[in-house]
């Protein structure tokens, strides 16, 4: 009844100032931002040796100088016949082939949810080509891997994805299979 859930709303005691923090960071956001820049000169991006291979960060949420609040990206060079590592994540990717030509393996996810989350991946993965130029879009949860064609020459791409779900708490990256 309406009337009892009046009652059980006012249970507890716990208090805290979690609105008073919001506002607090809130006020200081263009102090913040004059710290930040609007341009990241490619000396201030970091490289990375990541299970996905060697990339270079553009802008990412861990870097103090960037004012982008919402996108991480980064560059990564495929060698010639090499390969990424196998992976998912929630949040959706698009790729732009910056130079070479390839492809990607794409595993679609069915998920289960209930008192537990599982997922499962589809046996055989479906083929994307690409060559420079082209945008690829992988959807959220798609298990995916990048794989250069060209046995003679590297192909890069820049990689963008959007974080909100880390800003709710849901970061979900799940590495199946490393870069050689």
């Amino acid at each position: 009844m309406p009337w009892e859930e009046a009652k059980r709303w006012k249970q507890g005691k716990a208090t805290s100032d979690f609105y008073q923090k919001r506002l607090d960071r809130a006020s200081t956001l263009e102090q913040r931002n004059s710290a930040r820049t609007k341009v990241v000169k490619p000396s201030e991006m970091p490289w990375e040796d990541t299970p996905q291979g060697k990339i270079k960060w553009l802008v990412n949420q861990d870097m103090d100088n960037v004012r982008v609040e919402t996108i991480d990206a980064y560059t990564q060079e495929l060698p010639p016949g090499g390969r990424s590592g196998k992976h998912c994540h929630t949040a959706e990717e698009c790729l732009y082939i910056v130079e070479g030509k390839g492809y990607d393996l794409h595993w679609d996810v069915e998920a289960d949810i209930g008192e537990v989350y599982t997922w499962r991946m589809s046996e055989s993965p479906s083929n994307w080509e690409w060559e420079e130029g082209d945008c690829v879009y992988i959807p959220p949860r798609t298990v995916h891997q990048h794989f250069n064609a060209d046995p003679a020459k590297p192909c890069r791409f820049i990689s963008a994805q959007n974080r909100v779900y880390r800003a709710v708490g849901y970061d979900d990256l799940t590495q199946i299979e490393e870069a050689p």
